[in-house]
């Protein structure tokens, strides 16, 4: 969300980002919070004079009566009384311009980084680096259930029958695998200085409105009947939750964080669910980071973050290339963010296993997450968030990467441990 006194000196700057996100239909709401923050700042202040006036008077009152200058004590309680009924409607007023002006705020886009490339959509991103040299086999890579169930490790068939599609059982050395690839990613963050969590997973609506817009909420969230709670769609959500209306000491900051939770997500739009398959579905576990720092480390962190994932997938030797996400493709909320994709030896393309997002100050400001500098001012923090690993999804690109001609998989050394020992899954 911006801030008010941003767009109030800067309405040409907000109009020009909200172009470049191709939003050209939000072009109006800018002039229409302007006009509503100046009837609610006028309001204010005339709700300010009454209050004064109000006291003033209410003072005079009993001196005039002491006096027994009854007829003008009258007259004061009458000036009283009309004070009291236009300050009673005009803070009625003051709320519901307060409430119109930010439920304008809360669909306007975050501004975007100047590095951010310019495009309509998806397709219009922009690959930055590859690490690692992309290799097809010279033997048939199955579909990724194919191979799963050729090593008896899923059933999407039964999962279908219990909970319908975008459900799956993952059974054996696939489960472990799954399992192993979580565990091993936990230890790689904390190795990397980051403490470990594991949060609530449901959060309430106050949180999820100050993690995330309207259209992700709508197309994400799962709502719990009769109660203000909703199920994650990533941990990112109650992490950040974590520290709302906070005052934060500036000396402890960053704040380096890394969760596990299971995500549960919708996925309504244009992708939906798959069939037959895990890359879209409705449950899955991740391992996620997070930082809480001050605003002019954000780049510096947004930076390492996706490194961190890079690092990771290299260290199971599977390729992976950085693409940054152009401005039609970035979150309101969003003022940078790069995809991390895998190689899919079976498709002979990259595919996405990661995100990683600068969120500037939008998620403190609806939040209320401070910091307390060193002089006792008070700012917004920056937040930032990048995905680790998300089993199943991960596992298309793990299993592609490390099959052999047999159906056999290889288990890469620093899974080994997670695996009890094997080096490699057999049917």
């Amino acid at each position: 969300m911006l801030d008010i006194k941003f767009l109030r000196n800067n309405p040409d700057v907000v109009k020009e980002n909200i172009k470049k996100k191709f939003q050209d239909e939000k072009l109006p709401m800018v002039d229409e919070v302007i006009k509503l923050d100046a009837e609610y700042r006028a309001a204010k202040t005339r709700c300010d004079e009454l209050r004064n006036q109000r006291n003033v008077l209410s003072k005079q009152i009993g001196g005039l009566m002491a006096k027994g200058q009854k007829d003008e004590a009258e007259n004061v309680k009458a000036q009283v009384k009309a004070a009291a009924e236009e300050l009673a409607s005009l803070e009625e007023k003051e709320v519901q311009l307060e409430a119109d002006i930010r439920k304008i705020m809360l669909v306007l886009p975050n501004i975007i980084d100047d590095s951010v490339p310019i495009g309509k959509d998806d397709s219009e991103n922009v690959e930055r680096e590859r690490f690692g040299e992309p290799k097809v086999p010279d033997f048939e890579v199955p579909y990724h259930v194919d191979i799963m169930e050729n090593l008896n490790g899923i059933d999407l068939d039964a999962a279908r029958k219990t909970s319908g599609n975008g459900f799956y059982y993952l059974m054996g050395d696939i489960a472990r695998l799954h399992s192993a690839i979580l565990s091993y990613a936990r230890d790689f963050m904390i190795d990397r200085g980051f403490t470990y969590f594991i949060p609530p997973y449901m959060i309430r609506s106050e949180v999820v409105t100050g993690v995330m817009s309207f259209a992700e909420m709508e197309n994400m969230m799962y709502k719990i009947e009769g109660e203000d709670l909703y199920l994650i769609g990533t941990s990112e959500h109650s992490m950040i939750g974590r520290f709302i209306d906070s005052i934060l000491d500036e000396s402890k900051l960053p704040y380096c964080l890394t969760s596990y939770s299971p995500c549960f997500r919708k996925e309504v739009g244009a992708h939906g669910i798959e069939e037959r398959g895990v890359y879209r579905i409705h449950q899955f576990e991740k391992q996620e980071m997070i930082v809480v720092c001050k605003p002019e480390d954000s780049m510096m962190w947004f930076d390492k973050l996706w490194q961190n994932t890079v690092d990771f997938f290299r260290t199971l030797d599977i390729p992976v290339r950085t693409l940054e996400c152009c401005s039609g493709d970035l979150a309101d909320l969003k003022v940078k963010s790069c995809d991390v994709e895998a190689w899919s030896p079976r498709q002979k393309k990259y595919f996405e296993v990661g995100s990683c997002s600068n969120l500037g100050d939008a998620q403190a400001r609806r939040l209320g997450i401070r910091v307390r500098g060193e002089n006792g001012e008070k700012y917004l923090a920056h937040t930032l968030n990048n995905t680790v690993v998300a089993p199943p999804r991960m596992l298309i690109a793990f299993l592609e990467n490390n099959l052999n001609a047999d159906g056999s998989i290889n288990i890469p050394e620093p899974l080994r441990m997670y695996m009890g020992g094997k080096d490699k899954i057999t049917k």
